[in-house]
């Protein structure tokens, strides 16, 4: 399960590769570790066009479920997330890179690699196939809860490619790279957006960096 990405290609670009009419961002820094519950940029609908806003990492759980809010989806045909895969609940969340553990100890150090993937080692932009919400609930930690209502987000999750299944035999992040499916993912009926719940090509795809960095490593540097 991917619970850690970067996001380092600057706000102007964001906003011209997935065409960003308005933004609510302030002033954007590099970020080379994203984690649950962290705010990140999101691109969503808006009856104005697209608009790139901060929100945080976590949809709310199915009611029965509970427990922690829910990075990544799989199981789009639940009842549950049914609700929020119709256009206006799409989004876009950029990143340059993300990573699993791998399911290996290393015997150099006794811990499990943390593994980071992208397009190729320039680390280009690319996204998630997410859905977002607003949440009127507490967030942040026990000890120092941050009042609703937040915007808050999820990406979707599908079966492994080649390069991932490694690693992370149970699931890999939906990737979008291709203007056609930025579109199509926020525009078209569900019908057709599905389909792009599938893995990313194996040549999409490359292993850049491997060891101990809660941050990709060339991202931070």
């Amino acid at each position: 399960m991917c619970n850690l990405y970067s996001i380092t290609t600057n706000q102007a670009a964001i906003i011209a590769l997935f065409r960003v009419i308005n933004r609510y961002v302030g002033n954007l820094p590099p970020m080379p570790g994203v984690y649950p519950d962290f705010p990140a940029p999101v691109v969503r609908n808006t009856q104005a066009g697209r608009e790139l806003a901060m929100m945080r990492w976590g949809m709310p759980p199915p009611p029965r479920a509970g427990g922690a809010p829910v990075t990544n989806i799989r199981n789009t045909s639940s009842p549950h997330w049914r609700g929020w895969l119709k256009p206006e609940n799409r989004c876009l969340v950029p990143a340059n890179s993300f990573a699993e553990f791998a399911p290996e100890r290393n015997p150099d150090t006794g811990k499990k690699d943390i593994v980071w993937f992208a397009c190729n080692e320039a680390r280009p932009p690319f996204c998630f196939a997410g859905i977002w919400t607003e949440f009127r609930g507490e967030r942040g930690t026990k000890s120092k809860p941050i009042p609703g209502p937040h915007l808050v987000y999820g990406f979707l999750t599908t079966a492994p490619n080649a390069i991932v299944e490694p690693i992370h035999p149970k699931a890999m992040p939906v990737i979008l790279t291709a203007e056609e499916e930025y579109d199509v993912w926020m525009r078209a009926p569900w019908d057709e957006a599905k389909a792009l719940q599938r893995p990313l090509s194996d040549e999409g795809l490359s292993i850049v960096a491997r060891g101990d960095l809660k941050e990709d490593p060339a991202q931070a540097a």
